[in-house]
């Protein structure tokens, strides 16, 4: 199996609901985000590719028109602005356009990853 990927970043804030009031992420904040987006082939195509990276270019763009500089919230809704949900929403954007793909990670903090891989 063949495996690449390809990182995209943005910044955008959100407030996750149903914590602790003392919880820092019941504050509203922002994040310095990394998609991590991967894609899967058995075979490579007739240039040697499991895709072309370049074909990506529409991820890029649908993430600085509605993600870059935004308030996840009012995007996507207040259930769905962590990290995993947020994993899950891109793979399925992503999928919808490239059958190769296998998971998208997305990380908010150096530190911390959520994969969403059916």
């Amino acid at each position: 199996m063949f495996c690449i990927s390809k990182e995209f970043h943005f910044s955008a804030s959100h407030q996750l609901f149903g914590l602790a009031e003392d919880h820092p992420c019941a504050r509203l904040h922002g994040h310095n985000y990394i998609v991590k987006v991967e894609l899967q082939a058995e075979d490579l195509n007739e240039v040697g590719f499991v895709r072309d990276y370049r074909e990506l270019g529409p991820l890029k763009n649908y993430i600085d028109d509605n993600l870059d500089h935004r308030h996840l919230n009012d995007v996507l809704g207040d259930d769905l602005t962590t990290a995993e949900s947020l994993a899950r929403h891109l793979y399925n954007w992503c999928k919808s356009r490239w059958p190769e793909v296998s998971a998208v990670a997305v990380s908010e903090t150096p530190k911390t990853w959520a994969e969403y891989r059916p």
